[in-house]
């Protein structure tokens, strides 16, 4: 297989249960590649995504994540796949208990690190590149939606990610915040992770040109190819 593709699909069908959602997908994204997919609700964009991180199982066709047979990707072998995936959804599931900086740990620790002095160089180094590193103590709560949301995103960049895979990260928030939000993902993009959104903001889409895969009645069109 291409190391360039990151994610593979091919002849891919994708079923909920036995319902079939998304039938002979066939795409290809890159290391660095930034690609939306749009349709509309219902369309299978968030079972697509399922299928990338490991939470609905392909039974047909080729599949191929960060290195991981999606096919044959055991259950004990799923934590590790998602560690090279980092996951955005539109309502943040933040644990409301613990502080910004307690959030992060608790990944940190439930993914395997150990040593203190560590987790903490890494909780800051993110907290700093979503531009959140004095909000560290804060509570979910105390924290704007945009906050929220870059905590979030924040997360999904702990283990250093070779993918982000994002579920209408701009969903909650308004315009400009979304804004910012996209700025975020596409500098991670230019980092060299690829980076998959689904979303139905077409605005943001003008806004922020890049590759668009549009799902339709059951199949995956690709549209622009950059």
């Amino acid at each position: 297989m291409d190391t360039s593709n990151i994610i593979k699909l091919e002849n891919a069908s994708i079923f909920q249960k036995k319902n079939l959602i998304l039938n002979n997908v066939n795409l290809d994204i890159c290391k660095g590649e930034f690609v939306y997919l749009i349709g509309k609700t219902g369309s299978g964009k968030s079972s697509l995504l399922k299928v990338l991180y490991g939470d609905i199982k392909l039974t047909q066709g080729e599949g191929a994540v960060a290195g991981y047979n999606l096919r044959k990707i055991k259950n004990k072998e799923i934590p590790f796949l998602r560690r090279k995936l980092g996951i955005v959804f539109q309502d943040f599931q933040l644990l409301t208990d613990r502080s910004a900086r307690e959030n992060l740990e608790f990944v940190l620790k439930a993914t395997g690190w150990k040593d203190k002095n560590k987790i903490s160089d890494r909780i800051n180094e993110v907290l700093n590149k979503v531009a959140l590193g004095t909000k560290g103590f804060k509570m979910p709560h105390e924290l704007s939606g945009g906050e929220q949301q870059r905590l979030a995103i924040a997360r999904a960049l702990l283990n250093d990610p070779d993918v982000i895979l994002a579920d209408e990260p701009s969903g909650n928030l308004d315009p400009e915040t979304s804004n910012e939000i996209m700025n975020l993902f596409f500098e991670i993009s230019r980092s060299g992770r690829a980076v998959v959104m689904a979303t139905h903001n077409y605005s943001l889409i003008e806004k922020f040109p890049a590759r668009i895969v549009k799902f339709d009645q059951g199949k995956v069109f690709d549209h622009t190819q950059n």
